[in-house]
């Protein structure tokens, strides 16, 4: 049964309309320039450097590796985003990580980028290469890894080696990966020291260049160590361990020879059995994407329908909206994007007159606000697509919970636990996209980063945090006033306005996206407009992996 089109109201021509556009288009400009200098990555200089030994970088590696006329779909670019300043900074934390399709299949490809520092690993890099492997662990995605790493940035050593989440994790998963039959290919493009050696090695094929070097210790620490002495091509060259050491399965003369034999191989890889998520041919939504940016209001005072942003996503714009008229400020319902089926559970950002349960007196529900049942309609919402393997989209635009006396009464903490059980054990791909605020425990209701999306993404407006920036400098300065008060110290007006703006520039700095993504709370900053796009290509990786665990939630607040 085909959708119900989405009626939409959009007045291009108003003043709402222009003003939101403007404002994003300013927004992206100001990211897509941003996301350039940090494609530039070392530098000029570094570039040269590269380029004198005979190398590509790893953009120019990615470029030819990548199927003509398909694009790079990049994750964590803003890794490391204003860190390691000290160190003359990190650009994506020295490695580059994305989906693209190589010989028609989706790849995740991983690939050091040495006009970084050598391509050694700072805390991030460990981190953000795990981020990767674990997208291809979630969806078994095949896996290229390009190497051309110094190793260990020894300076932050101690925060590079030990943890869980640090450099010996990534080992770990290459292991975890082989067992699950996820293919792997490395090919080694430079230099491959220490423990990084260990990395190609354990992967299903190894191809390495003339000039690149793969060794447990280079040539000084050998002479240092047991005092003998040797070239680093007798030690660990292409030829030593094609001839010798048999370590690795294609000796390539160039980058362009190597690249044109990963191609090779992919292309002969088997393919396993897809995932049971139905999939019908995809047709366009029925409005141009390009209106989001008028649609939407990042002005946390300003209401929009969220509906109206859904209609430029999904195909057709036909949207199956559950229980439209209870629990609105949350939008749920089911769509398809590009063919693939969806259930959708989206922030209502429209103010919604209601009647009260008992009373029936009339009372305003305030948008992108979760109320008693909107909490109990998204879960049982998550309940049904979990029973009929339906993936999830969640679209963020939350302030949080309803609070006060009536909201306690209804019982929105036990329909809000119910929410959160339902988002924490569901077994079916659940992707995020923050759009503007995700607040509090809102961000988690709406599976936030620690729910485990196999995805989750930001608009250049995103905001996260506990509270909003507002919120929190009332907040942080009036403790801070009672502190100095119980010093003695009395602040003037001047004071403490001074102090509030102060506090709340600092909060504001941390909520923006790309501090977010700096950490790898998200996995891109993606242009609004491009959001259908991104979405189809995290449902087409989802659907690499054709397992889905038995759906059990435990105890349920009812």
């Amino acid at each position: 049964m085909s959708g119900t089109a989405i009626e939409t109201q959009v007045d291009a021509k108003s003043a709402d309309f222009k003003t939101n556009s403007r404002k994003m288009v300013d927004r992206l400009t100001e990211i897509k320039n941003e996301e350039e200098r940090i494609r530039q990555g070392g530098g000029a200089k570094a570039i040269e450097s590269q380029h004198k030994k005979g190398r590509l970088t790893a953009r120019e590696r990615i470029v030819r590796l990548i199927d003509p006329k398909t694009e790079f779909f990049e994750l964590g670019l803003y890794a490391a985003y204003e860190m390691y300043e000290e160190w003359g900074g990190a650009p994506a934390a020295g490695t580059i990580t994305g989906l693209g399709r190589v010989s028609g299949r989706q790849m995740m490809i991983i690939a050091n980028d040495a006009t970084v520092k050598a391509g050694a690993f700072f805390p991030m890099t460990a981190k953000k290469v795990i981020r990767a492997q674990n997208i291809a662990i979630e969806n078994r995605i095949p896996t290229i890894y390009l190497v051309d790493s110094a190793g260990v940035f020894l300076p932050l050593q101690e925060d590079v080696f030990p943890d869980t989440d640090d450099f010996g994790r990534v080992f770990r998963n290459n292991a975890v990966m082989s067992a699950q039959g996820i293919p792997q290919i490395t090919a080694i493009m430079g230099m491959c020291v220490a423990g990084g050696a260990y990395l190609p090695v354990m992967c299903d094929h190894i191809l390495m260049t003339e000039g690149s070097g793969l060794f447990l210790a280079g040539p000084a620490l050998v002479q240092a160590a047991i005092g003998q002495k040797t070239s680093a091509e007798d030690l660990g060259g292409a030829k030593m361990h094609a001839q010798i050491s048999g370590t690795v399965d294609f000796r390539e003369p160039d980058d362009e020879a190597c690249i044109k034999r990963i191609r090779a191989l992919v292309d002969k890889l088997g393919h396993r059995p897809a995932a049971p998520f139905d999939h019908k041919t995809a047709r366009p939504p029925a409005h141009p994407s390009e209106e989001i940016y008028g649609v939407f209001s990042s002005n946390p005072a300003k209401q929009y329908d969220m509906r109206e942003i859904i209609s430029r996503i999904v195909d057709n714009s036909e949207f199956e909206e559950y229980r439209a008229e209870y629990g609105q400020t949350v939008l749920c319902g089911f769509a398809r994007i590009g063919g693939w089926a969806v259930g959708i559970v989206a922030n209502q950002k429209k103010h919604v007159t209601v009647a009260a349960p008992g009373t029936g007196e009339k009372r305003v529900e305030f948008g992108g606000v979760i109320y008693t049942e909107s909490a109990d309609k998204a879960a049982r919402f998550i309940l049904d697509c979990n029973q009929n393997l339906i993936p999830l989209i969640f679209l963020h635009d939350v302030n949080g919970f309803m609070v006060g006396k009536e909201a306690e009464w209804s019982g929105i903490i036990r329909a809000g636990a119910k929410m959160v059980n339902a988002v924490a054990n569901s077994v079916v791909p659940k992707i995020a996209v923050i759009c503007g605020g995700s607040f509090g425990a809102g961000h988690y209701a709406m599976c936030g980063k620690a729910y485990d999306p196999r995805f989750i993404f930001a608009w250049p407006t995103a905001r996260y945090a506990v509270m909003s920036g507002d919120s929190a400098a009332g907040t942080l300065v009036e403790i801070k006033i009672k502190q100095l008060e119980r010093e003695g110290k009395k602040l003037t007006d001047a004071e403490k306005k001074e102090l509030h703006e102060s506090v709340r520039a600092t909060y504001e700095h941390q909520t923006d996206p790309r501090y977010a993504a700096a950490r790898l709370w998200v996995d891109a900053i993606i242009d609004p407009a491009h959001t259908r796009e991104a979405l189809i290509e995290a449902l087409e990786a989802a659907s690499l992996n054709p397992h889905v665990a038995e759906f059990k939630t435990g105890v349920l607040q009812t």
